[in-house]
């Protein structure tokens, strides 16, 4: 598959080095030439720098590996070359306090959605730190960690699962895009307990035998 990746920060290091791994085709785009040739260089294999622009030519998939905010700018100016593709939304409107950014108004993968409305939008990749994703798999006490992936059409969803699993974690069914805001605000909710509380976030939902309670086991 061919991957564009918008962004060389941490997300874009992590996923674009899984995916190169895999075998797909990746190439890093940015405003500064030298920092996708940087990362590209850091991803290694057939990993490719180039403009934003290229890169979203490029790419069966697009990955906006941006932050809340620089996202929708970025993706606003590339909507022509986003027609038709798929864009994978992995950002989370987290601001001080832990407060969700988007509070009553459309979730971050929408905003993307509606500054690129050729695009097929994708929500996932977005409750765990980067470096989870550079783990080489991510499996916790001998169960791959399950993704969730919000969008609305089941061809692009497939698309989507298979570079969840090319990342050794499980594809989970989140629904359309209207629940992307439902995983943010979970993103919101698991760091201010993680970083806030040292809480384990992990530990306040039975396991899934136990959903409905205890009654006939």
């Amino acid at each position: 598959m061919r991957i564009g990746v918008l962004g060389t920060g941490n997300m874009a290091d992590a996923l674009g080095t899984q995916w190169e791994r895999a075998g797909h085709e990746v190439t890093i785009g940015a405003r500064d030439a030298h920092k996708a040739q940087r990362l590209a260089t850091r991803i290694g294999g057939s990993a490719a720098p180039a403009s934003l622009r290229a890169a979203a030519e490029f790419g069966e998939v697009v990955l906006a590996a941006l932050p809340f905010g620089a996202g929708a700018v970025v993706v606003r100016e590339l909507r022509a070359a986003l027609d038709g593709r798929v864009l994978l939304d992995c950002s989370n409107p987290v601001g001080p306090g832990f407060r969700l950014l988007t509070e009553g108004g459309p979730s971050a993968a929408q905003q993307l959605a509606a500054a690129a409305p050729g695009a097929h939008v994708v929500k996932a990749f977005n409750l765990c730190h980067e470096d989870v994703w550079r783990m080489r798999p991510p499996v916790f006490e001998g169960r791959p960690l399950a993704v969730p992936v919000c969008g609305d059409d089941e061809a692009v969803l497939a698309q989507v699962h298979e570079l969840v699993r090319d990342v050794g974690c499980e594809p989970v069914a989140g629904g359309g895009l209207e629940h992307a805001g439902l995983l943010e605000a979970t993103a919101a909710l698991f760091i201010a307990l993680w970083v806030g509380q040292g809480a384990d976030a992990q530990a306040i939902a039975p396991p899934l035998a136990f959903a409905a309670g205890p009654r006939g086991r």
